[in-house]
């Protein structure tokens, strides 16, 4: 298997997508709105992403947070409350607020399960700073660390009991930026004990988790060159010293204007520096040909903790959906 998931162009697999992937060989793959109408057919989609490539378990992610990032919207699926909401419930009433993020994620898996998606970009458990870009603002769950962490496990445990494998996201903290590095390359000067006692905490609380997504973020206290992604340093020190994470490591986007340079050996870059896996969303071919000639086999450590991702989620455990969803809603009133 190739280490890279990627991305297509429409809402159908097109003979050329179908002969790269058979070609390639990737991981797995993700989907956006773009490549969303109903629900029968994203369950074709799915399969036919699954049928291209000779490993049938394939894992098909997509980002399903909630609030303003969610590609699965109403009439045919539910608009999740965005991260923020609960925050501002835990100050409140931190148990219930508890409880709500995971039946709130448990909906959100049944969701996915029921489509064949079985990977979800969330939780994003970076700490909200004050004055920082809007690229995480409500996407948040709070401002601080102990309660982002609580709220983090809450969602993962959710997700899990729907038999969806989190992604916490953006390790090892994306909270600070001050650009969009959808758009720019942001650098946050933040010394790195306070980065320690703050941003890198929720993913200390949650490195048991099966499957992490960097940031594309320079910090100066640990890397004034590399944004983590490309940073051996980050990787190796921080996120699998430090942090303690020791699951199936993807980089954000490859194609984010945050990485500067060509993408075939931004790719290689990336699985050097520590990365199991480089992430491609935008299915542009021409790129998609780039990432695929940059990237090279899944590790054997990186099948290890693929492997061990999958035994960790196991099988659904979702009680009564609508009874789910009452408890859910009058939690939130």
């Amino acid at each position: 298997m190739l280490a890279a998931i990627f991305g297509i162009g429409g809402p159908e697999l097109t003979t050329e997508e179908r002969a790269f992937f058979r070609d390639t060989q990737p991981l797995g793959f993700i989907v956006f709105a773009r490549n969303i109408q109903d629900p029968d057919q994203v369950r074709r989609l799915v399969a036919d992403l699954r049928a291209s490539v000779a490993h049938a378990d394939a894992p098909v992610l997509i980002d399903q947070e909630g609030g303003r990032v969610q590609r699965l919207r109403p009439p045919h699926w539910r608009a999740a409350a965005p991260a923020a909401r609960f925050g501002a419930l835990a100050r409140r009433q931190a148990q219930s607020a508890a409880k709500a993020v995971f039946l709130n994620h448990q909906l959100i898996g049944a969701e996915l399960a029921s489509l064949g998606i079985d990977v979800d970009c969330a939780p994003l458990i970076d700490v909200h700073q004050p004055g920082a870009h809007d690229v995480i603002g409500d996407r948040a769950f709070s401002g601080d660390p102990e309660e982002v962490a609580t709220l983090g496990r809450a969602a993962t445990d959710g997700l899990i009991s729907a038999g969806i494998t989190p992604i916490i996201k953006h390790i090892p903290g994306h909270g600070r930026s001050m650009v969009d590095s959808h758009h720019d390359l942001p650098r946050v000067a933040t010394p790195h004990d306070e980065l320690a006692r703050t941003d890198f905490l929720p993913f200390r609380r949650l490195n048991d988790m099966p499957w992490a997504m960097t940031a594309h973020i320079i910090y100066e206290a640990l890397d004034p060159k590399l944004p983590a992604t490309l940073s051996p340093k980050v990787i190796g020190e921080v996120i699998r010293g430090e942090i303690g994470f020791d699951g199936l490591l993807l980089s954000d986007d490859m194609s984010m204007k945050a990485l500067n340079g060509p993408l075939d050996d931004l790719t290689r870059r990336a699985l050097e520096a520590g990365c199991d896996v480089a992430l491609h969303c935008n299915g542009k071919m021409e790129e998609m040909r780039l990432i695929a000639a940059g990237a090279a086999p899944l590790s054997k450590a990186g099948e290890e903790r693929y492997t061990r991702g999958r035994r960790q989620v196991g099988k659904a455990r979702v009680a009564a959906l609508d009874q789910v969803e009452a408890e859910l809603t009058a939690l939130l009133a």
